[in-house]
């Protein structure tokens, strides 16, 4: 079951925490291709947001081609695809990559303990992640 929850006032835009967690679940097996997702008004609802804001995060969600929207029937977890090249796919990790390091050496990490943090969440992640059978 996909269970969102938000943070107001964090740095990160509500509808983006929308989205990484959609997608963490996604990734994780925590939700499964063809799962339904709640609607725009019933999760606007339950975390108490303006609807404009999950419509925005499902729009993005199905352009980056993780859910997909059927008519009339609501947004349901998509099939995985490639709809990046390699080569983007790997500018947008560093995209994402290059704050994490810069947060993480101005806090005086070394190298290996960067390696050694997530190699740990990595491990979290995918272990306490039990896919849907």
């Amino acid at each position: 079951m996909l269970r969102i929850q938000i943070t107001t006032g964090a740095s990160q835009p509500i509808y983006r925490q929308v989205v990484d967690q959609v997608r963490h679940a996604v990734a994780t097996g925590k939700v499964a291709v063809g799962d339904p997702l709640p609607s725009v008004r019933a999760l606007a609802g339950e975390l108490v947001v303006n609807p404009n804001t999950i419509a925005k995060a499902f729009a993005t969600l199905v352009r980056d081609g993780v859910i997909e929207s059927q008519q009339g029937r609501g947004y349901f977890v998509a099939q995985r695809r490639e709809i990046y090249t390699h080569k983007e796919r790997v500018r947008r990790l560093a995209e994402v990559m290059d704050p994490f390091l810069a947060e993480a050496l101005s806090l005086g990490f070394d190298e290996q303990q960067i390696v050694d943090e997530v190699q740990k969440r990595l491990r979290k992640t995918f272990s306490s992640s039990a896919p849907k059978s």
